[in-house]
């Protein structure tokens, strides 16, 4: 990356988690860490995704909607889709870890939408899960139009993540609706698995 590009280095600071709990809703404590999260990704996109799957789903599918976006009209508020099980969701809403994609073509598999996304630069993401118990109830993701991430934005993301975890809500009667089976068992026991462009999405390193 060169150097002029580069974003300054995440700092979550006391004054910044005070002023974040004085916020009076959930859309305001959201828009506060989504400033911050410029810092870490400036020119990227922040959104949230609900988990909202429920006894009544399809089995082996998530459905999700979204709670919150930094680019609302493009990708807005409420906007659902359902997704079956891939690397993904499996690192995601299985094993409860984090997912880090690196390079378009990492992302234009993973994601339906990628055409849509490659509009706006994106080339990287990290996704959160916020979790209740060991159900992923949401996830916190970050799309980056740098190629890679540094440890230290991952590190600034993954805790603008847990800030953000108690404004988002777990909606009633969430269910788990995949097997126990892994379709990747390689992610197990890691903290987080990274995807690099020309990497197939099942090399997982």
């Amino acid at each position: 990356m060169d150097p002029i590009d580069a974003p300054p280095p995440a700092a979550i600071t006391n004054d910044f988690l005070d002023e974040l709990a004085e916020a009076r809703s959930a859309d305001e404590a959201l828009r506060r860490i989504d400033l911050e999260r410029l810092r870490i990704a400036r020119g990227g996109i922040f959104s949230i995704q609900q988990n909202v799957t429920t006894a009544r789903d399809a089995a082996g599918e998530v459905r999700l909607r979204r709670f919150y976006s930094s680019e609302g009209g493009s990708f807005p508020v409420n906007g659902a889709k359902r997704k079956t099980l891939t690397p993904w969701t499996e690192c995601l809403f299985v094993r409860s870890r984090v997912f880090v994609g690196e390079g378009e073509h990492v992302l234009a598999q993973t994601f339906d939408d990628f055409e849509q996304m490659r509009a706006y630069g994106l080339r990287s993401v990290v996704n959160v899960p916020l979790m209740q118990g060991a159900l992923c109830y949401a996830t916190f993701n970050v799309f980056g139009t740098r190629a890679r991430w540094t440890p230290e934005e991952i590190l600034g993301i993954r805790l603008l993540a847990l800030a953000a975890a108690r404004w988002v809500p777990s909606v009633p009667g969430l269910a788990y609706r995949f097997p126990d089976a892994s379709a990747a068992a390689a992610i197990h026991d890691r903290p987080s698995v990274v995807l690099h462009s020309g990497d197939g999405l099942g090399a997982l390193n």
